[in-house]
Formats: structure tokens, sequence, C-alpha cells
């Protein structure tokens, strides 16, 4: 494994109480044996070993600040915290490659401290917000620890953040979605912050805790998804329900993708069109690229990649820290493996696209001690249905880009365009 990714959990607490949250609602409960926030001590060792690292294994990286809810370490110590990271990091002696710098928060605090927006604006650091679509949708779950929504300064924070002043440091959004808010109404309501990117998340579950809405999805399907053939059918959903996450995506999708103009980048979106037209692409939902993200928690632990912790105590712990540990020992740590696919996934024509879904979302209890993640995603009939949406709906274009490049092409004496893949 090749890191690529450094996420530094700079504090451990929050201050929201979203009923959905992965970290203090979920089976790991480790952040409560966690400190605070982690102490300059800790970051100048972090500071020192992804330089250590990168001298190593030179390339582009990215610092992602990360949280709990990062902002609460306040604005000086936030800007010592990244004065060690750019010490350390940006100059010859952080190893060849670009840095850059990351945050993702859930913005209740840069409304009222301008000196957070100024340590942010001085290092360059781009920031993404929690924001869940309209005020009634993102006021169900992400509420304040006594019952109040935090939509109205959520928004204040976004309209400053996105202001002429601000706007380079602006990132996006990151939305998780809620099958009862109206996929559309959603995705106009964060398109009046007119963020440069979205995220949209699936809510994280497994088959022993299926995410909202599919409740009944307690079992792997055996094969891959049927109707998966050459007319792009849909796919049968299998044991557990329908496809109501692909349903939800397709709306979002049909209105995006149908716009007049480009409104905004959505991540999955962009990328499943990217493997379906033959590109590489790669995320922790979708492709078959290597994971390349390491955590850092406050005391310096390194862990693997946070969603895990909805399957069960320590599943993203590792026995290795700054203090002791390299970057480069951890590279090559079993617990930072490159996850295995199940046969079901092998054997899927649309596994170049999919990938076999999130690792988390895979896992599943087997009382035969095999791999617990080793199952298509708790989405795969979802996941199926979405890229058998996104399919037919390119077809057409890609068709029709094909028939122009060929009659330009024979005009010059060239060829044609390829075609969709995963047919």
């Amino acid at each position: 494994m090749r890191f690529r990714q450094f996420l530094l959990k700079l504090h451990s607490r929050c201050n929201l109480a979203c009923s959905y949250c992965y970290v203090y609602e979920a089976a790991d409960q480790s952040w409560r044996d966690k400190p605070r926030r982690m102490e300059l001590d800790t970051v100048r060792r972090v500071a020192e070993r992804i330089a250590e690292y990168r001298r190593a294994v030179p390339g582009d990286v990215s610092v992602t600040l990360h949280g709990g809810e990062p902002l609460l370490v306040g604005a000086r110590h936030l800007g010592e915290t990244l004065r060690i990271l750019s010490d350390a990091l940006d100059g010859e002696g952080g190893g060849g490659g670009r840095v850059s710098y990351g945050m993702q928060t859930n913005g209740v605090l840069l409304r009222g401290d301008p000196g957070l927006l100024r340590v942010l604006h001085r290092y360059g650091v781009r920031v993404g917000v929690s924001l869940d679509g309209t005020a009634g949708g993102h006021d169900r779950y992400r509420r304040f620890a006594d019952g109040r929504g935090s939509h109205g300064v959520v928004a204040e924070a976004l309209r400053t953040l996105g202001s002429d002043a601000n706007k380079p440091m602006y990132a996006g959004v990151l939305c998780t979605i809620d099958l009862d808010a109206d996929p559309v109404a959603t995705y106009e309501a964060l398109l009046e912050f007119a963020p440069p990117r979205m995220d949209l998340l699936l809510p994280h579950g497994t088959w022993e805790a299926p995410p909202p809405g599919l409740a009944a999805r307690r079992l792997p399907p055996v094969a891959p998804p049927a109707g998966l053939g050459a007319e792009g059918a849909a796919p049968d959903p299998g044991r557990g329900g329908g496809t109501p996450y692909a349903d939800w995506l397709g709306a979002v999708f049909d209105r995006w993708y149908g716009a007049p103009r480009r409104e905004t980048g959505i991540r999955l979106f962009e990328e499943l069109i990217t493997l379906l037209l033959g590109g590489r692409a790669s995320s922790e939902i979708v492709g078959t690229g290597e994971p390349d993200l390491v955590v850092v928690e406050t005391d310096g632990s390194l862990e693997l990649v946070d969603s895990l912790k909805v399957s069960y105590e320590g599943a993203a712990a590792t026995s290795l820290g700054v203090h002791r540990d390299s970057f480069a020992d951890a590279a090559l740590h079993p617990a930072f493996r490159v996850p295995g696919r199940s046969p079901v996934c092998a054997a899927c024509p649309l596994l170049p696209v999919c990938g076999g879904g999130l690792h988390a979302h895979r896992y599943r209890v087997t009382a035969d001690g095999s791999d617990p993640f080793g199952h298509p995603t708790v989405y795969c009939a979802d996941m199926a249905a979405l890229i058998g949406h996104i399919r037919e709906r390119l077809a057409p274009d890609v068709l029709a880009l094909r028939g122009l490049r060929e009659s330009r092409g024979r005009e010059r004496g060239g060829g044609g365009a390829g075609e969709v893949r995963a047919r």
C-alpha cells in the first residue's frame, strides 16, 4: 500500500449530536478512550513521520483535518497545528510532490470566530461542510445535544464560506442520503449554496445492521444481480427488497445530468461515468483501485478508515502509532492490506465499475471463521441498479458522440470512439 491521504483527528468530540453518526452512535465506542484533542507534540511527530514517508515514497499527498469536529481545537491550536505541518511538509525536506490541506467540518463554528477563517486562509485549507439538504431534512438528524436543529447556523456559515473573499477555500458540501427526503428537493437545497462539489453519501450500514429502508436485507447475494445483460435491464433486487437508494440517486442524477449547464460536481456520479466510459477512477465507494488512506487518532495511533467502526468494536484499530512506528512500517502491516472481494463480486461484470462497494458495508458475522468482510456490499442491488440507470442515460450521448467522431474521422481519415463499459 502507498499512503496518499493522511486523515488527522484533531479533536475526538463534537458539538452536534447527529443521530446517524458512525463515530459516536455505532458499534465501536473507542472515541471514549481517546484524548479530546491532538496535542502539538503529537502533531510534530505526525508531521515528521509524513515527511519521512514522502522522502522515501515521493508523490502528491493530502492532509485532511477531521474529528469529531476539528474546529473545536480553536484558532490558536489550529494555527499552530498547520504551522507545524507546513514547516515539515512544504519545504524541500518534506519530500517530493505537492501537499494539499483540507478539512471536513459541521460548519457550526465557522460563523462565530473570524480567527478560524484567517488561519484556514493563511494555510490554503480547502473546507468541506456537512449539510443534509433542506432545513427540515437537515434538522431531522443533525441536531445539537439539547435538540435544537443546526441548519440555520450551518447555512450562515456556508454563506460566509461562499463569499467572494472566502470562495477559494470552499471545497463543497457533504450530504448523507435520507430516503424520507425528496431527492430533487435535497439536491436543489444544496445548490442554493453554490458548492463547487457535492458528496452524496450512502448511510453506513452492514448485513448485520442494515441501513434505513433496508431492514429486510440480511442475507448477502449468492450470485451477481440478475438482469446485467447488454440491454442494460434493471437488476433483480435479490434477497431483501427493492432498490430505494438507486431510485433516490437516480432521480438526482437525472436532474443533475439533464441540467442545461453544469451546476456542480457530484463525485459519485462523475466517478461512475468515468468508469463506465473505460477511464480510471477510484474512491472508497467505487472502482477497483487500492486504498491509500491512513487515519491518525488524537493520541497518534494509526487506524484504518473510520467507516469500519459501524461493524464492530476495534474494527478500525491497529497496534501502530506515530510515536513508535513509521508510515512505511504501517504500509507493510497486515491491517493495511488491500481488502479482498467476494467470489460473487469476482464473477460480476460490474466489478470494474462498482468495485465491490465500501469495505465496511460488506460486513456480516460468519460462523465458519471466514472473512466477515468477504461479501458484496449491503448496497449491492442498489449499486447495480444505479450503474444500469446511468449507463442507459449515457448510451445515447455516447452513440451520438461516436457518430460525430466517426464522421469527422472519415473526413480526416481517422477512427471513432469507444462504447460504454460493462454492457
